[in-house]
């Protein structure tokens, strides 16, 4: 059986001796022998747990608490715990990092585009960028309920050309009335423009919404800060409950 003194085991786990004599006051790497002149001698066992430990300490957990895991009957299944645990952690650091990869890849595609652009301009797009995800949220939403019209719809009417059957179109047109409005009302709720001439947030009204010309992502409208009257983007609107939030 191989035997390592302090200076060995610590090259050997690539840590300092201060280290291995830290861990040995602690009284968590104790150390297996003694020489004759009276060197701390540590074997294999010895040095795959101070492996463990240096990554136990990776992990951001206590001294104290490495002492009280590794006395433990069970400390490979708590250690099994923190592997998993620390897992999902760097699963959700790695997708954080990557929803940030993909808005400065955004941003810069839209800087690309406007060759000269000011400060307003730029604050406007990340404005864009970062309620882009909210808004395919709403956006998919009403799409589902125009989708769900679009059955009860079609559906009646074949029903009642096949079969002569029209009653249960007359009520389906009924709930494709009241559900088409209530997701006009919806996206109304959660949309807010900007302006691109006074860089403004702002709701139109009902009205103007309704009957105003548009894209899947802007609004002939006029902006109730300046007057201008011209395509506005949409932006998501933070609702009362979301700003105390």
């Amino acid at each position: 059986m191989s035997q390592y003194t302090t200076g060995e085991l610590a090259k050997l786990a690539g840590v300092t001796v201060r280290t291995v004599q830290y861990y040995d006051s602690r009284g968590i790497l104790i150390p297996s022998d003694f020489s004759e002149g009276g060197r701390r001698l540590y074997t294999d066992e010895d040095l795959r747990k101070l492996k463990l430990i240096c990554y136990l300490r990776e992990l951001g957990i206590q001294i104290n608490s490495i002492g009280e895991i590794l006395s433990t009957q069970n400390a490979e299944e708590v250690i099994s715990l923190l592997l998993e645990q620390q897992l999902l952690e760097v699963q959700d650091e790695i997708a954080a990092k990557e929803k940030q990869r993909n808005r400065i890849l955004d941003l810069r595609k839209e800087m690309k585009q406007h060759k000269q652009f000011s400060i307003e301009q730029l604050s406007d797009i990340a404005c864009i960028m970062e309620n882009k995800e909210k808004m395919k949220k709403v956006r998919g939403r009403v799409l589902i309920l125009g989708i769900i019209t679009e059955c009860i719809e079609t559906g009646t009417f074949v029903l009642g050309l096949l079969e002569g059957i029209w009653w249960p179109f007359f009520i389906g047109l009924v709930f494709v009335i009241g559900i088409s409005a209530f997701a006009v009302l919806y996206y109304y709720k959660y949309t807010a423009y900007l302006c691109p001439e006074c860089h403004t947030i702002f709701q139109p009204t009902k009205w103007e919404f309704f009957w105003a010309n548009h894209t899947p992502t802007t609004r002939k409208l006029h902006c109730t800060h300046c007057g201008h009257h011209g395509f506005c983007v949409e932006v998501y609107q933070q609702t009362e409950e979301e700003t105390k939030a």
